[in-house]
């Protein structure tokens, strides 16, 4: 059977470059499905879904879009509605992989509609904002972006090449066969550089009990996509003892994984394990980022890209209360565990980030801010500790043995 590639984009204003591209995914032996957002006017070839049923999907009436001429409200409507009939089509199974071209609207209105489709599925954007950061676009989701190098304007001796190989690529990316595995459970962990000999450890443990670990690096993205993952069920459990995002959240650090951190678990009834790791620190680039209002702070440069900044007390307890309201929002299994002699490899007794009043305010404000039927546990000893680990597996162990979430659908 014969594979296709929808290909989604503004054809009144870049008719002749979806053009070409039809026709190399055609030549490739592959079948193109046409998906027009223009406002401006009609496309000059033919459209399998109009721009004009894109409009009424998210809402709109395209006559009024373009003759009110405002782009702004004109985006955000076909952008509303190519996320409703993406994620339609796929329903429908109507196309195994998605290629877009566009400037920065173009890839706004089609990266919307791209993370409306489930991991894994063949995602790729030619994009004039490639380059730049473009986790607006993506998201937490696995598109491909590809530098347009020049704009989406015309086929000449650069756009001939990068859209080629684009379309190239995600023919590549539909045709690959992905070899079958004996695929067991998932836990997600979280993991920063100063809590990796904790879940080294604990992550052993789980997978000599036939479990497999997706470990997530805690930079925002990192957070944001455990969470995301979690929320679509793909994990039976969570052993999350590096939960730093939210130092960066509540000071304001650049690995912030937003407001939503810790909700999935807690919300889906999904077993967890939750920790204070890494807590003691906020993330900045290169020292010249620093904004001036932490003038005077006690930082570490963990390499030259990124330097910490140790959390006061007052930060401690405003950390700590934002995590225990999500916490105690908890429908299934969760308990914590807190370790009494250090967050990090850099806040034990003699190390830079050392200070037993900050720690001692996060500590206590965890402790005294959960539900009563929820379970923490002090103990004394850091989190790399070898016992802080194997407590933090086998608990998440026992809580699994007696849950009612099933293996998922990987």
């Amino acid at each position: 059977m014969t594979q296709t590639i929808a290909l989604i984009g503004a054809f009144d204003t870049k008719g002749r470059e979806y053009a070409f591209v039809k026709e190399r995914i055609e030549d490739a032996g592959f079948q193109a499905l046409m998906i027009d957002v223009g406002v401006l006017g009609d496309s000059d070839f033919h459209t399998d879904i109009s721009a004009s049923e894109v409009a009424r999907a998210g809402g709109a009436d395209l006559a009024s879009l373009q003759s009110d001429g405002d782009r702004g409200k004109a985006v955000s409507a076909m952008s509303k509605g190519a996320a409703a009939t993406v994620a339609q089509l796929y329903a429908e199974k109507r196309f195994d992989g998605i290629l877009a071209l566009g400037g920065t609207g173009g890839t706004s209105v089609a990266c919307n509609a791209m993370r409306t489709l489930p991991l894994g599925i063949p995602k790729v954007m030619v994009s004039t904002a490639t380059g730049t950061d473009v986790s607006a676009y993506v998201g937490v989701k696995d598109i491909i972006m590809i530098p347009s190098i020049v704009d989406v304007a015309g086929i000449n001796a650069i756009s001939r090449e990068v859209f080629s190989r684009a379309a190239g690529a995600i023919c590549g990316m539909v045709s690959v066969k992905i070899p079958k595995g004996q695929d067991r459970p998932l836990i997600a962990a979280s993991m920063f550089g100063n809590t990796t000999k904790c879940i080294d450890h604990a992550r052993g443990i789980l997978e000599n009990a036939d479990y497999d670990v997706l470990v997530f690096h805690c930079t925002g993205t990192g957070g944001r996509t455990m969470e995301s993952l979690i929320e679509s069920k793909w994990v039976v459990g969570v052993l999350d003892l590096t939960t730093t995002e939210w130092a960066d959240e509540i000071v304001g650090g650049v690995f912030a994984a937003g407001p939503n951190r810790l909700n999935a678990a807690a919300q889906n009834g999904i077993p967890a394990v939750i920790g204070p790791g890494c807590l003691d620190m906020v993330n900045f680039g290169a020292p010249d980022t620093i904004p001036e209002k932490f003038n005077g702070r006690v930082f570490y440069e963990h390499n030259p890209n990124v330097t910490l900044m140790r959390t006061t007390p007052e930060e401690c307890r405003r950390i700590g209360e934002a995590m225990t309201q999500r916490i105690n929002e908890s429908v299934g299994p969760v308990s914590v565990l807190l370790p009494k002699q250090g967050v990090s490899m850099i806040d034990l007794e003699g190390c830079p980030f050392h200070s037993p009043g900050a720690q001692e305010v996060l500590l206590n404000t965890i402790r005294d801010g959960l539900r009563d039927d929820i379970s923490c546990v002090t103990m004394d000893c850091e989190i790399n500790a070898v016992e802080y680990a194997e407590r933090a597996a086998n608990t998440l162990l026992a809580q699994l043995s007696s849950s009612t979430v099933h293996y998922p659908k990987n």
